[in-house]
């Protein structure tokens, strides 16, 4: 007990008072009365540097790496519908339906706008036929059948990519006359390539790194300081490693809208489709801010300056051309606050490095660097604040998508982030800042720690967004599950026009528009809806139908309580003598 007390006391006399982390301003007084050579005494910083520079902090970076490391595997490795940003409303023929005749067109709607990659017809003998010529209106894919189709089992099979850049399959069975004995059951592959997300998660970090390390960098060296050699040295590589993923990232895009392997890469088709969709603007544009940045880099005075300023504006134009919050409405609303909200990174981490450098061996620029930077990032931080807030209220729409969706649980990991690296930048600005330049040399190398860890936490919030990539907003989940279902039933003497609105199971409502076979009106007394599901043993549920106003019949008491495929019947009643009975069957989302 004796022989450890002492070594206490003496560890206390050798640190003395006000060595912990962060020095008091009694300390700093005294230091900066002493002489430059005496300011530093070899132990008095051990704390601060274990603090700072994890020399035996590696358990709490090894923490954060493996927490990142099982949100990044538990993303990539999700699978199913959660992932499609574009859900089917209709398809014509129906899933399952038997037509009498083939059809001359195929029908596929959606819930927002999509541009078709892979559209193809599997004929009864197992052959497939690309099927090229279609068009686009609205939400809905108009697409024209081959003029030989004969009796048997088809299945029409689509990928197409939504608004917001995300590939979206799926397909559809029908048989025309009779099904067929064998039918050549196939379709689009929804198997998770594990390398190709891996491979696009790795490329998210590589853009971000050199829009906001090089670029931001770039123009902060040009615009604020810190121009010495090693900062444009590594301004300059982050960009041109960008300026090398960026355009490989858009044939890892084209692989996951085509689901294709790896070992396609090289295929133009795969490049097609990669630049076909959102992302290949934002890739564009990107590859041009990081050419200007890397022009800038070379150069100086006003050609410089305005090269590295086209640059930082380009990173905020590329981030704002696509992804979940681009896509979002108001347009007017999001596509600036993605814009501030790029901007306002770019800077802020485009000036660790060089400030990093600045203080690695103190020059006469360091401080003047140090009262610039302090004067000019509140004005980055409040709008990158601000617009962030926006984009997540957008976005996660709740409180409670934060722990219940992947995108919510994504943001929360970044969240924690942030509260740490906003922690370290409040103590660089309230604790550090003046001692510094007021030329304390210990508080300046404690500022230099602080710097390299948020160079290292913006390193791991790169990562952590990089996994946005994988995951739906709220907003987009909400929205897709509030798409009605609906079926357009025709026979000679009448047809209807059944919607289910939302379109899942559970309490919904349903309109019906009725019209005669050749599509004149058809004034009915009365309408009933009949509803089965006898695969999930559920016998007809019948409601009566109330005509508004408007002259459409509506059913509002009316619950589904299982997805699947329902048979769907309209009993028309046109006089006490007449009565149409129509049927057809409808999907209900789960």
């Amino acid at each position: 007990m004796d022989r450890d007390s002492g070594r206490r006391q003496e560890r206390r006399r050798l640190r003395g008072p006000g060595s912990g982390p962060f020095p008091d301003r009694a300390q700093m007084s005294q230091a900066q009365a002493r002489p430059s050579w005496a300011r530093l005494p070899s132990g008095g910083n051990d704390m601060l540097e274990t603090h700072f520079s994890g020399r035996s902090g590696r358990p709490g970076t090894a923490a954060i790496l493996m927490a990142l490391f099982c949100l990044m595997a538990a993303l990539l490795g999700s699978n199913g519908p959660a992932f499609a940003h574009a859900s089917l409303v209709r398809v014509e023929p129906a899933d399952g339906s038997m037509v009498a005749t083939a059809p001359k067109s195929f029908f596929l709607t959606f819930s927002e706008p999509t541009s078709p990659l892979v559209l193809k017809l599997l004929r009864p003998d197992g052959t497939a036929v690309i099927l090229d010529r279609f068009a686009l209106k609205d939400t809905t894919l108009d697409i024209e059948a081959p003029a030989d189709l004969a009796d048997g089992t088809y299945v029409l099979s689509w990928r197409i990519v939504s608004e917001d850049g995300h590939p979206v399959g799926g397909s559809a069975v029908f048989s025309i006359g009779a099904p067929s004995a064998g039918p050549a059951m196939g379709g689009i592959d929804e198997t998770i390539d594990y390398c190709v997300r891996a491979a696009i998660w790795i490329s998210k970090i590589c853009l971000y790194s050199a829009l906001f390390f090089g670029a931001g960098g770039i123009f902060f060296i040009h615009w604020v300081g810190g121009r010495s050699r090693p900062a444009r040295c590594v301004a300059w590589t982050a960009a041109a490693i960008g300026l090398i993923a960026t355009p490989l990232s858009v044939g890892l895009q084209g692989l996951d809208a085509l689901a294709v392997p790896v070992s396609g890469l090289l295929a133009p088709a795969v490049w097609k489709a990669g630049f076909s969709t959102s992302y290949g603007m934002t890739a564009v544009i990107a590859c041009v801010a990081l050419l200007a940045a890397l022009a800038a880099g070379l150069l100086h005075g006003p050609a410089g300056k305005a090269l590295s300023l086209a640059g930082y504006v380009g990173i905020g134009v590329a981030l704002a051309a696509s992804g979940h919050a681009s896509a979002a409405h108001p347009q007017w609303l999001m596509r600036p606050a993605v814009f501030l909200h790029g901007i306002g990174i770019a800077f802020w981490a485009g000036s660790l490095v060089p400030m990093a450098i600045a203080f690695k061996s103190p020059s006469e620029e360091a401080i003047p660097l140090l009262r610039r930077f302090s004067r000019i990032i509140p004005f980055a931080i409040v709008p990158l604040v601000a617009a962030g807030l926006l984009l997540a209220v957008v976005q996660v729409r709740t409180v409670g998508a934060i722990t219940t969706t992947a995108y919510g649980q994504v943001l929360l990991a970044k969240l924690l982030v942030l509260i740490v690296l906003f922690t370290l930048a409040a103590i660089n600005r309230l604790r550090l800042t003046t001692p510094t330049e007021d030329g304390d040399e210990r508080a300046a190398r404690w500022l230099r720690h602080s710097i390299r860890c948020e160079i290292f936490l913006m390193l791991v919030i790169f990562a952590i967004a990089g996994l946005w990539r994988f995951t739906p907003p709220p907003r987009a989940l909400e929205e897709a599950a509030a798409v009605p279902a609906s079926v357009h039933i025709h026979t000679e003497k009448a047809m209807a026009e059944v919607t289910m609105t939302p379109g899942h199971a559970g309490p919904m409502a349903a309109t019906i528009v009725v019209m005669t076979g050749d599509f004149g009106p058809l004034d009915a007394k009365e309408i009933a809806l009949v509803l089965s599901n006898p695969s999930a043993g559920i016998e007809q549920i019948k409601r009566q139908a109330r005509k508004s106003d408007d002259g459409i019949w509506r059913v509002d008491d009316l619950t589904l309580p299982v997805p699947g495929q329902w048979t769907v019947r309209v009993d028309i009643l046109v006089s006490d003598f007449e009565r149409f009975r129509i049927e057809d069957r409808i999907d209900i989302r789960r």
